[in-house]
């Protein structure tokens, strides 16, 4: 009898279920595409964010004194080696000696002896001079950023255009283009411009004078015009009292032009004459003088990089 009734209670038992698992396995396939749909997201970068950050990294680093590896310089790679330029290496900054380790352990640094050679490696980058000045900028780009790489773009963009016009109608020796830290400067030869102790403009002029013109029309930026003579006196008779007279009146002249016969702003410039003071080359030859007898066009760089 009892185990008649054993049997009568395990055929009214429900029936076992052996498709449990599949509740588990779906909750884990839904919370694994959860967390892949999160990674997919947190892994996706602003393109144009980042291509702005980039230009603008390139560009402060480009015209600072200290570019550091973004130029070609050293870089640090695993264990504290530094990689020169050309793919050699410096063993004298390899991962550390015995002279480091003592240093560091008589400054209380505790340290593992597994971990030993990489952290010794990273605490003389820390401390060397190198690794101290090296430019570090932090944070957003600000408008000031988004202005001074405008600028830059304009200066270079000038500078190719002036340089592309010397190279086009054989100019190197009355016309020399340089990138210096006051901006874009354009040097034109007295020759060029000017018969020898005058100051009005020849007719060989205009056609440099012109084009440069049509690239000032786009510029935001202050253009300086400098005139400047050799130390020869006037000759009697003159109508300039002296070569501060000469130099003047010869940036004028220039200025003249471009807000006269160009139509440019005449507020976008100013001008002076410095005479014989500022040479660039020696007044005791005649190619000297002749290098010293000309008229600076100067495009100011007015923003300069963040610190």
């Amino acid at each position: 009898m009892r185990y008649r009734s054993r049997a009568s209670r395990q055929r009214n038992a429900a029936p076992e279920q052996h498709d449990r698992w599949l509740i588990t396995y779906a909750d884990l396939i839904t919370l694994l595409m959860i967390f892949f749909v999160v990674m997919y997201a947190m892994s996706q970068v602003d393109a144009t964010k980042y291509q702005s950050l980039s230009e603008t990294l390139h560009t402060t680093f480009k015209n600072s004194p200290q570019q550091g590896a973004l130029s070609g310089g050293p870089s640090l790679l695993e264990g504290g080696a530094i990689v020169q330029e050309g793919g050699q290496t410096d063993p004298s900054m390899g991962d550390g000696d015995s002279d480091d380790k003592n240093q560091h352990n008589a400054a209380g640094t505790e340290q593992a002896d597994g971990d030993s050679n990489s952290a010794d490696g990273n605490s003389s980058m820390k401390d060397s001079p190198e690794s101290q000045d090296q430019p570090v900028m932090i944070g957003e780009i600000t408008e000031k950023d988004i202005a001074y790489r405008k600028q830059e773009e304009q200066l270079q963009h000038v500078k190719n255009m002036v340089q592309a016009y010397i190279d086009e109608n054989q100019l190197e020796n009355a016309i020399t283009v340089i990138d210096s830290e006051k901006g874009i400067e354009i040097r034109l030869s007295d020759s060029l411009l000017f018969a020898l102790g005058q100051s009005e403009l020849t007719t060989k002029a205009e056609p440099t004078l012109k084009k440069l013109a049509s690239l000032f029309q786009t510029l935001d930026s202050t253009i300086s015009i400098e005139g400047h003579t050799d130390n020869v006196p006037m000759s009697p008779g003159s109508r300039f009292k002296d070569n501060w007279a000469l130099s003047a009146e010869r940036a004028l002249s220039v200025l003249r032009y471009f807000v006269e016969e160009e139509s440019l702003k005449q507020d976008q410039f100013q001008i002076s004459g410095y005479g014989e003071t500022r040479p660039v080359a020696s007044n005791d030859t005649s190619e000297g003088r002749t290098k010293n007898r000309r008229v600076e066009i100067i495009i100011l760089r007015a923003i300069q990089p963040s610190a």
